[in-house]
């Protein structure tokens, strides 16, 4: 039997409070199960930006994760900050380096919810700060029932990767932001829309397996969830 591949998942941080009276890293179970269902070894990366090249060294896939919290503005060339944005600057000053060291080596990178708008941000994109604020009569896209159910519908791109790896034209999808995908750059692409025409999805494919979705797949609320999963692992395969 072939060993697994390595799938390096980013953790979230928190300062003192709840859990513990220091600084802790936390990250949902459902991230590191749906890897080894898929069967991947997740192994759960800290936020440590100059250790980024030798984690990398250690992995074959890599996954940025979601979390309650926002990329800084200035990285993507806005200049003011909304009112709502919240930041962590070391962890995502750490896991740019590890989405640019890990495009860098064409490793397979997978952007979760809030990791897909860092993974835009890495490929030269930009964002929306805030939806309700931008976009006229959005969806209710941080939604207000569980997040183990569908929020709403989103509408996949024919021919692009995403639809090779789901093999469907919609998705049911969680929803659990209030930022999105304003622009994805020169070379990514739209690869998944919701109705109120917010991006749901970015790709590269100048990269052997570049891909962002806004909604959080590890809870498999829809078929095509599990497959994304599945097509990471594959591309980590010789």
């Amino acid at each position: 039997m072939s060993k697994r591949p390595v799938i390096g998942v980013t953790l979230d941080s928190e300062q003192p409070g709840g859990y513990s009276k220091y600084p802790w890293y936390a990250l949902r179970r459902n991230y590191l199960d749906a890897v080894a269902a898929a069967g991947g070894l997740p192994v759960a990366v800290p936020h440590d930006a100059a250790l980024a090249g030798d984690y990398l060294d250690h992995l074959d896939a890599l996954i940025v994760t979601g979390g309650a919290f926002d990329v800084d503005p200035a990285l993507y060339g806005d200049g003011a900050r909304h009112a709502t944005v919240t930041l962590k600057e070391n962890r995502t000053k750490a896991e740019l380096a590890l989405t640019l060291g890990a495009l860098g080596r064409d490793m397979p990178v997978l952007g979760i919810c809030g990791g897909q708008q860092l993974l835009a941000v890495a490929l030269g994109g930009t964002l929306i700060q805030h939806i309700p604020d931008t976009i006229a009569d959005p969806l209710p896209h941080e939604q207000p029932n569980p997040r183990h159910e569908p929020g709403h519908t989103v509408s996949v791109v024919p021919g692009t990767l995403l639809h090779r790896i789901v093999g469907a034209t919609e998705m049911h999808v969680n929803s659990a932001h209030h930022q999105a995908v304003r622009d994805p750059g020169r070379y990514a692409i739209v690869n998944a829309t919701a109705s109120d025409g917010v991006i749901e999805g970015v790709e590269d494919s100048r990269h052997r397996f570049c891909l962002g979705v806004q909604w959080h797949p590890e809870y498999f609320i829809d078929p095509g969830d599990r497959r994304i999963f599945d097509a990471l692992i594959v591309a980590c395969r010789p």
